[in-house]
C-alpha cells in the first residue's frame, strides 16, 4: 500500500485529505499538536482497514521532527515514502497585524513552522520520496502571491514555501513537487484570521481542495504551482497537466 506522512492532519484540510486516502486505502502518518486529537484521527483512519500512525507535537521542534521520520521510516519500509504533504501553518499573532506592528519573533515563529519545519523534515525524508518515486506536496496561499494588508507573515512564509517547492522540483527530477493554493476554505485557520466574520460561504476543504489534490495525484502533472480551483477546472475536461 501507499504510504503517505500528512503535517497538520487532524483538522481542515489535513483531516479531510487524510480521510480520503485512508478511503483509498494508503497508510498514513499523521501529526498535529493535539495528542487527543491526533488518538481521534488515529481511530478514525484506522477504521479503513488500513495502518495508521499518528504523531502528536509541534513541526517546529526538532525533537518531534525526529519521532516522526523515525515512524516513517518505520511505516514505509524498503518501498519508500509515496507523499509528503507539509500541510501544517502557523498564521502568526492574530488579530493579523501590519508589519509595523509584527516583532521579529513573531515573525520568526511563523517561518518556523511555514518554512524550516517543511524544509527540515524533506531534508530527513527525500531518499525515501526518491526511493518511491513520490511527491511532495506543499500547502501553500494565494497570499504568497498577493499583498494583502497584516497578511506579510503568512504570505512572506508561503512564498518562501513556494520557492523552496519548486527548487526542489529543479533539483529532484525522479519525484513530483507540488505547490498547491488550496483557496479559500471554511476551517479554524480561516476563522481565527477572520474573527468575528462570517466564513460560511467559504467551501470546506472536502468541496474543492480535496478533489483538486486527489486529481494531481492521480495524474502526476509536471511539478510547479497549482490552484485546486484550476485543477478542479482541468479535472472536469479530463486533462490535469
Amino acid at each position: 500500500m501507499p504510504t503517505a506522512l500528512i503535517s497538520g492532519a487532524t483538522r481542515g484540510l489535513g483531516r479531510a485529505l487524510a480521510d480520503a486516502l485512508a478511503a483509498r486505502g494508503w497508510d498514513l502518518v499523521v501529526t498535529a499538536r493535539s495528542a487527543a486529537d491526533v488518538a481521534e484521527t488515529v481511530g478514525s483512519l484506522r477504521r479503513h482497514g488500513h495502518r495508521a500512525v499518528g504523531v502528536a507535537g509541534d513541526v517546529s521542534d526538532a525533537g518531534h521532527r525526529s519521532e516522526v521520520v523515525d515512524v516513517v521510516r518505520e511505516l514505509a519500509g524498503p518501498n519508500g515514502l509515496d507523499l509528503l504533504v507539509n500541510n501544517a501553518s502557523a498564521l502568526g499573532p492574530v488579530p493579523l497585524r501590519p508589519l509595523r506592528e509584527l516583532t521579529t519573533d513573531d515573525l520568526a515563529g511563523v517561518l518556523a513552522v511555514n518554512v524550516v519545519a517543511p524544509h527540515a523534515l524533506l531534508r530527513e525524508l527525500l531518499a525515501l520520496v526518491v526511493k518511491a518515486s513520490g511527491a511532495v506536496v506543499d500547502v501553500s496561499s494565494d497570499a504568497g502571491v498577493e499583498h494583502y494588508e497584516t497578511w506579510g507573515a503568512y504570505g512572506a512564509s508561503k512564498a518562501a514555501l513556494d520557492h523552496l517547492t519548486l527548487t526542489l522540483a529543479a533539483e529532484e527530477p525522479g519525484i513530483r513537487a507540488y505547490a498547491v493554493d488550496p483557496g479559500d476554505m471554511r476551517t479554524a485557520m480561516h476563522q481565527a484570521a477572520f474573527s468575528g466574520e462570517d466564513i460560511s460561504d467559504r467551501p470546506m476543504p472536502d468541496d474543492v481542495a480535496v478533489p483538486a489534490l486527489l486529481a494531481l495525484l492521480d495524474a502526476r502533472p509536471f511539478s510547479g504551482r497549482y490552484r485546486a480551483a484550476e485543477l478542479i477546472a482541468a479535472a472536469s475536461t479530463g486533462v490535469v497537466s
